[in-house]
């Protein structure tokens, strides 16, 4: 077996590829320097530092969605629904669940308003199969990322081809960094077919070019249109499911609701839309509504509702005990949030049902009302699309061989042992700590109280020692004495067909509530994500530029302590079943050199 010595200086001479400290989103922010300490010290004023990063994004939206690169974006959207050619997101981690997630926006907009279109107008083609997604790994990969997907092209380009990309399809290519392996397959497998293809990423374009050959090699493609959104260091150094997704979120979002509208104003009158709840959206202002939407947040009333809401996460986390979210209609947004706080701070992934050694996750999601294979279903817009490749697929797409000669299990069978939906789940309750809280937004007070949703909750609560609802919108949803604990976030947000707002503002509601509360829990150091997991190439560089950092050594040096603690990480998983972060270890046997 390779040393960690010899895997190191095999890194650092040979994989220069992923060396990415040049890259802005993984570099740290200027504004959140020393946030863990001043959350802890004034937790008020450290969530408005941690909030004060959303700022960057307003002005990089002013200038992006009056862009020809937009307009050519949506236009090229609008012509695939209008012939029946498929949109498909593609991404990887982060990027890949954003994704899935507008793949699922998509198709939950017609399952609500297909009947309704046809009946004011018959001759209205019903598109809600035209979106696809592409994240690494399959839907699988939306719980647990799949360990050695997202360095490889080739999977990226053997992945997309499983869902039919064609000529005259769109492919919106979506990455954080604008480096990923496994996206840009996707988006040269695009090009190769005579697709549409777009590159959407959250680093400066001349960065890119001049440090990352992969990305400049699309970058300067005639075949592709990039729309480079970057707007700075993230929150936490590198924690791109933050303000990159975000960005990405609201642009694609909106480019995707433009072109919907568009479409079906073909067929019915605004008011007709209207009448049937669709508003149309204003992508013209979309700048000044997220600038609203973080003066709401900045108001005090809202601010100390965060405030509380993660302090109540925070002491159950410091009794060892567990949180369970139960949402219906923002389930996904909710579920996302959760299963990325594993890799990024050293948790416990979501377990299986089946898996009675694993470490039990922190946070878990659950549908109060549905069976597993339903609430998958309502949560996906779809039946799931897993992957079941065997050794000879790997062997095809040139997959390491480790990976080909134990493929991993990814098929939609071991997707349901995610237990998300009503069965019993004694895990999440069997602790001395633990609670079940309800996440809604608006328009959902019908489902909650009069469809069955409340019932489902009362009746699940009843396995748990607290309650509580976190309530986000315009008014909130009173449940009397069905919960212990009403959180209320009060931000109005315009209506759209594909309630993009809505999303956007529970995805930073969970983000700084995640994220917060894993600072308080010594999982943040500054604002450097130092209980980063090193899974695949670009995070074993993240955690050597981090050990670098903190423990004042050299980038070899670094990397060899990186190796080193990979190995030990993997004996402790395997012997003691709990997740340790192999930069948390590095810091714990070498010593934090730096004050932070």
């Amino acid at each position: 077996m390779t040393s960690a010595k010899e895997q190191a200086a095999h890194f650092v001479a040979n994989e220069t590829a992923f060396h990415l400290g040049d890259l802005h989103t993984e570099q740290p922010h200027t504004k959140t320097i020393g946030l863990s300490m001043n959350l802890n010290a004034n937790i008020q004023a450290g969530m408005r530092q941690l909030l004060s990063v959303e700022d960057d994004l307003p002005p990089m939206l002013d200038n992006i969605l009056v862009s020809d690169e937009f307009a050519k974006l949506k236009a090229a959207m609008l012509q695939a629904i209008k012939t029946g050619h498929k949109i498909i997101f593609t991404g990887c981690g982060a990027t890949g669940r954003l994704s899935i997630q507008l793949d699922s926006m998509w198709r939950t907009f017609w399952q609500d308003f297909g009947a309704g279109l046809s009946a004011l107008n018959p001759d209205i083609p019903n598109r809600e199969d035209i979106t696809f997604s592409v994240m690494a790994g399959g839907d699988y990969a939306l719980i647990k990322a799949v360990e050695g997907f997202e360095d490889f092209p080739d999977f990226g380009r053997h992945q997309i081809k499983g869902v039919g990309v064609a000529e005259d399809d769109v492919v919106v290519a979506i990455t954080e960094g604008g480096e990923t392996s496994f996206v840009i397959g996707t988006a040269w497998q695009g090009v190769d077919v005579n697709a549409n293809v777009f590159f959407v990423y959250n680093n400066l374009s001349d960065v890119l070019c001049k440090h990352v050959k992969r990305s400049r090699e699309v970058i300067e493609s005639s075949d592709i249109t990039c729309l480079d959104i970057a707007t700075g260091p993230m929150a936490i150094a590198g924690s791109t499911r933050m303000q990159a997704t975000t960005s990405e979120l609201v642009v694609v979002g909106s480019a995707l609701e433009a072109a919907l509208y568009e479409y079906l104003s073909e067929y019915l009158s605004k008011g007709q839309l209207a009448d049937l709840g669709i508003a149309e959206p204003q992508i013209d202002k979309g700048a000044d509504i997220f600038r609203e939407l973080l003066t709401k947040f900045d108001q005090d009333e809202n601010l100390q509702s965060l405030c509380d809401f993660v302090t109540f996460e925070q002491d159950i986390y410091a009794e060892s005990g567990r949180v369970t979210y139960a949402s219906n209609r923002f389930l996904i947004d909710i579920l996302t949030d959760t299963t990325e706080r594993a890799p990024t701070f050293s948790l416990p992934p979501f377990r299986k049902c089946d898996d009675d050694v694993s470490a039990v996750s922190w946070a878990f999601v659950k549908h109060s009302m549905l069976s597993t294979e339903d609430t998958w279903f309502r949560l996906l817009g779809r039946q799931p699309r897993c992957l079941d490749w065997d050794s000879s697929v790997y062997a095809s797409i040139n997959a390491p061989q480790a990976i080909t000669d134990n493929p991993p299990k990814l098929d939609v069978d071991e997707l349901y042992k995610f237990q998300i939906g009503i069965e019993d789940t004694p895990s999440r309750y069997d602790v001395d700590s633990n609670a079940l809280v309800m996440v809604t937004a608006d328009f959902e007070e019908d489902y909650v109280k009069r469809e069955g949703f409340l019932d489902g909750f009362k009746e699940m609560a009843k396995m748990y020692k607290d309650t509580a609802i976190i309530s986000i919108g315009e008014n909130p949803l009173d449940l009397g004495d069905a919960v212990n604990r009403q959180f209320y976030i009060k931000t109005g947000t315009p209506a759209s067909p594909l309630n993009l707002w809505k999303r956007v503002t529970i995805k930073i509601v969970m983000n700084t509530v995640s994220t917060a509360t894993m600072a308080l829990a010594g999982r943040v150091t500054s604002n450097w994500m130092t209980c980063v997991q090193a899974s695949n190439k670009k995070l074993v560089d993240r955690s050597t530029r981090l050990i670098a950092e903190l423990t004042e050594c050299d980038y070899p040096t670094a990397c060899e302590r990186v190796f080193e603690a990979l190995e030990a990480v993997a004996e402790i998983d395997r012997t003691e079943h709990r997740v340790v972060s192999p930069v948390e270890y590095a810091i714990d046997k070498y010593g934090l050199a730096v004050q932070v």
